[in-house]
């Protein structure tokens, strides 16, 4: 295997790892296990039959110490702790997809609406054969083991969410970074930080878009512009920085004072391509690679620096 082929699948992996570390955040899968934690489960009415708890599941969970709470699925969390129900199918190894197919899908309380009672009731059953099946089925039950359950979902998931991606991949991935950023400096409303469109606490707004990538405005006029090209064909590289550059063009004719800034892959760059954007400079003001946003500290600083977050 070539260097620069070796060097692509490195990035690969690196942005994989982001993208995945960022779903994490994203799922509020940390914060959702917290509260779940933190809810004393011996207040609730444990009706075991009626919530399809098998009793040699249940008996092997209160040997070992561990709550049941953090276990087994109950209606009223479900109906109290949003995105709770996700915890609970992840606990179950069971896709969203797969819940849709069986009638019970359960994206939209994944996302923070709460389900009704009944609802709740019927999904806290269905998930709870689900977990007691595999509690008997285990000789031993250890604690840890319901976190590597809910990790091994919550990988398939953000597994299935990077294929959907296609070739947005670095371009999401990059948003991602960005977004942290803007977290880490106090300029995000914590309530929106995940949406397109961000009015920061100066007042300027984000927009995350298609044209340009990633824009910064300012009393309705663009200030900063970034467009991010991720493909690794050298064949293609010169058409995407064709594109690039005409949506950075567009920016400017908008706001001459606007500062441009092109992202892309080391790998896919050619003389011809950085000649090109040597030429262009007052269209696209900085060019950067990927790599430096994922590996250099000081490179993605400079953004920053420019982007002024």
């Amino acid at each position: 295997m070539t260097t620069s082929k070796k060097r692509s699948w490195s990035i690969d992996q690196l942005a994989k790892s982001e993208f995945f570390h960022q779903k994490l955040h994203e799922w509020e899968l940390m914060e959702v296990a917290q509260q779940i934690d933190e809810i004393k489960g011996e207040s609730l009415n444990w009706d075991r039959n009626r919530f399809e708890i098998s009793d040699k599941a249940w008996n092997k969970v209160i040997h070992r110490g561990i709550k049941p709470i953090i276990v087994f699925t109950h209606p009223d969390v479900l109906t109290s702790v949003p995105r709770s129900t996700g915890y609970y199918r992840m606990l179950a190894m069971v896709s969203q997809k797969s819940m849709n197919q069986v009638g019970l899908s359960t994206i939209r309380y994944e996302e923070g609406q709460l389900p009704k009672p009944e609802t709740a009731e019927v999904i806290a059953q269905h998930l709870n054969k689900i977990i007691s099946k595999l509690i008997e089925a285990d000789e031993k039950i250890d604690a840890r083991e319901f976190d590597l359950w809910r990790g091994m979902a919550a990988g398939s998931q953000a597994q299935g969410s990077w294929q959907n991606t296609k070739g947005r991949k670095m371009e999401i991935v990059i948003q991602g970074i960005l977004r942290r950023r803007l977290r880490e400096s106090d300029l995000v409303p914590e309530e929106i930080d995940d949406k397109p469109r961000i009015v920061l606490t100066d007042h300027r707004m984000v927009v995350f878009a298609d044209d340009p990538d990633i824009g910064f405005y300012q009393d309705d006029k663009i200030v900063a512009a970034i467009e991010v090209k991720g493909g690794i064909d050298k064949a293609g590289v010169l058409e995407r920085v064709g594109a690039a550059i005409k949506s950075l063009s567009r920016s400017k004719e908008e706001n001459p004072d606007s500062v441009t800034i092109l992202i892309l892959q080391e790998v896919s760059m050619t003389p011809q391509s950085v000649i090109d954007l040597q030429t262009n400079q007052k269209t696209v003001n900085h060019w950067f690679t990927v790599e430096d946003v994922l590996e250099n500290e000081e490179k993605r600083n400079e953004i920053f620096a420019l982007l002024g977050v």
